[in-house]
């Protein structure tokens, strides 16, 4: 879709929210487009962006506001996302990486069961702190501001319980992306590659058994309405996570001045990392919460199930390191595990 399609489409699309749009200032320097695939009331939107928005608008003294446009409000699929920013039809995205699958291979290490398995804000931090060296050449079309990871993927199932592999063998397990179909595969299950949003229609018509996926979105699909169970390993350990990034528009990027700049870095910092690694754990906690109090049954694996998960799931790590020899695939699973262990 060209520039100008997507901004007729904009003005005919979900208003970025009231606060961010008029709280401060009347006439800021710079209105910046931020697009993303999920609604306004999830936990990227409303506990990350919003506060995020706020944020820059008032450390930038009203120079900067950000409209944020929830739901693909300004056209195109979540896929597109990447392009889209690349191609400056909109100035920020926020994607996950495994909906374009081929595009980022060096920041999908982060995904991999065993590697991340409990620990978001390590593992934002781990990813910040191997980008100049291994992962920044996935993201020269734009300026990434960060990349995270949400609580990591858990399961989710509409009808049967699950507490060994045996338990997960011949079903249809939703993905998000090329790591989750190895995990899945690995599981004896059939994956489903599909966005999130789609979610709940495939588990209400059968088309999957269950998903791959944190808690925090249980309430924003009304999950806990199509499913029976929750499964996660003891400690709040996942199968693996999913990776997004946040990326900005290289022109725009540097059309900007210095210091406005410098009040993104600020923003995108260390310090930031861990904030929102907080919030997607407490969104998760939550969310787990109100699926037991709906009737749903919350299951943790003792130590022995989650060891078994995980000897069925170490050779994902060891497919993914022998696909990747151009990316010295050892070399990326060594460095992630020592960087998310430096901050664990």
């Amino acid at each position: 879709m060209k520039r100008r399609e997507f901004l007729a489409a904009a003005g005919a699309g979900i208003a970025a929210p009231a606060f961010v749009r008029n709280a401060f200032g009347q006439n800021p320097e710079v209105v910046l487009k931020l697009h993303h695939f999920l609604g306004p009331t999830t936990t990227g939107q409303a506990k990350m962006f919003e506060p995020w928005a706020k944020s820059i608008l008032e450390d930038s003294g009203g120079r900067v506001k950000i409209d944020i446009y929830p739901s693909m409000s300004l056209g195109g699929s979540p896929p597109q996302l990447f392009r889209q920013v690349a191609d400056g039809v909109v100035d920020i995205i926020w994607m996950v990486n495994g909906y374009a699958p081929g595009l980022f291979p060096r920041s999908e290490v982060f995904e991999l069961p065993t590697i991340f398995t409990n620990d978001i804000a390590a593992t934002n931090l781990a990813m910040r702190d191997m980008f100049a060296d291994y992962l920044a050449p996935e993201y020269e079309a734009v300026h990434l501001l960060y990349n995270h990871v949400h609580a990591g993927q858990a399961l989710s199932m509409a009808k049967d319980p699950v507490h060994s592999i045996a338990d997960t063998q011949g079903k249809k397990l939703r993905v998000p992306g090329p790591t989750g179909n190895e995990v899945v595969k690995a599981m004896g299950a059939t994956p489903i590659t599909m966005p999130v949003p789609d979610l709940p229609q495939a588990l209400a018509t059968n088309v999957v058994d269950g998903a791959l996926i944190p808690w925090e979105i249980i309430p924003t699909l009304q999950l806990q309405d199509v499913t029976q169970y929750q499964i996660e390993g003891p400690n709040k350990n996942r199968f693996g996570t999913t990776t997004f990034q946040v990326s900005m528009n290289k022109d725009r990027w540097n059309s900007l001045d210095d210091d406005l700049k410098a009040v993104f870095d600020k923003n995108c910092d260390a310090d930031w990392l861990r904030h929102i690694g907080d919030v997607w754990r407490a969104a998760d906690d939550a969310a787990i919460q109100g699926a037991v109090d709906a009737g749903n049954e919350y299951i943790v694996l003792s130590d022995a199930e989650m060891a078994g998960f995980n000897d069925a799931l170490a050779p994902v790590v060891d497919k993914w390191i022998a696909d990747h020899p151009d990316l010295d695939g050892r070399g990326l699973v060594d460095a992630a595990r020592a960087a998310i262990a430096k901050y664990s």
